[in-house]
């Protein structure tokens, strides 16, 4: 095994335009028990495994990149594969190819926290795909094996539970896929303002990336990642109370019960402020709707970014949209930056 490329990069600063995420729910998720919650480590486009074949790694023993052009829903996320064949080994008995720990760092959920992979760091025990998140995750799992898969065994339910979702996510990101616009979500909570994340600190959550100001704040983040990312997917709480969405200004900010919640303008803020515990309850009453709407039809491509020039409700903006698979905003998706990859960037938490 190789050991994967560290070439530091920096994530250059990216326009305020922001672009919603959408990760979609597979088509199994409707035969869910009410309640039922999934957990998967995705992209911006809502990819696991940041797009590499999960049967390869045990039909080839190596990873291997997938192709859009084969791929399957599972558990909330997209998963590609190289060919039909490995396409067609994950739809008859997709819980034996998709990692375990929902895609995330092994060794991390041996510490209780959620951290994201390097494809080509990976091992098949006992029947499953584990990956790492780097070469000292690797040596530090392998160091304990046995005890190491005890303890993330032990420690997946509670952070399912903790983190997981109904399968679908709606979250408002920049250009390079981040969210607050690399604000540290921490810093709301700890310091009471919203502080500038290092690009190279970072952590990622239902498809979106995070920076912080310290190592000890990724790894808050990491043990909880629901607690601190903020409300009704980083979108206005104000809009979302009256059934619509809308982008925030990050400086705009409150924490109602242990929720970071954004407001897009100061008039957002004096409405909501006219009736917090009201507004709450309406917003957290949309938002499922919200999601469901903005997940499904044409929105549902998330190919395409979408932009959010003013308080829209589903309908006008929908007719705003593309059909899926063409339109104006195909050239739009073209002049995205590649978000890099975790053996990209230097992870000094491990």
């Amino acid at each position: 095994m190789q050991q994967p490329n560290n070439t530091k990069l920096t994530m250059k600063k990216t326009l305020f335009t922001l672009v919603a995420a959408l990760s979609l729910a597979g088509a199994a998720l409707a035969d869910h028990e009410p309640g039922h919650k999934v957990l998967v480590l995705k992209n911006r486009n809502g990819v696991a495994i940041l797009g590499y074949d999960a049967v390869a790694y045990f039909t080839d023993n190596k990873p291997a990149q997938g192709s859009p052009k084969f791929s399957s829903e599972y558990e909330g996320a997209n998963y590609h594969f190289a060919s039909t064949e490995h396409k067609a080994l994950f739809d008859a008995n997709p819980a034996k190819y998709a990692p375990a720990y929902g895609g995330y760092c092994g060794y991390a959920a041996s510490i209780d926290r959620l951290s994201p992979i390097s494809p080509e760091w990976f091992q098949i025990i006992d029947g499953r795909l584990i990956l790492q998140h780097n070469k000292k995750a690797y040596d530090k799992f392998n160091a304990d094996l046995k005890g190491n898969l005890a303890k993330a065994d032990q420690n997946w339910p509670g952070l399912l539970i903790r983190n997981g979702t109904g399968g679908k996510t709606l979250v408002n990101i920049n250009r390079k896929g981040v969210a607050l616009e690399g604000r540290d979500p921490v810093s709301y909570f700890t310091d009471g303002k919203p502080a500038k994340g290092d690009p190279k600190i970072e952590a990622t959550y239902n498809g979106a990336l995070y920076h912080f100001v310290s190592q000890e704040h990724r790894e808050t983040f990491e043990r909880s990642p629901a607690k601190y990312a903020p409300a009704f997917g980083g979108f206005c709480g104000y809009a979302a109370s009256i059934n619509k969405v809308k982008p925030v200004d990050v400086n705009l900010w409150s924490i109602v019960d242990d929720r970071l919640i954004l407001q897009h303008s100061k008039k957002a803020v004096e409405l909501w402020n006219k009736d917090v515990r009201g507004n709450l309850d309406m917003a957290d009453r949309n938002w499922p709707g919200l999601v469901e709407h903005a997940t499904a039809g044409t929105m549902a491509n998330s190919k395409y970014p979408l932009t959010w020039p003013g308080f829209y409700d589903y309908t006008s903006l929908s007719r705003r949209l593309p059909p899926m698979g063409g339109g104006s905003m195909t050239a739009h998706n073209a002049s995205l930056e590649r978000t890099p990859m975790p053996s990209d960037l230097d992870w000094p938490g491990f």
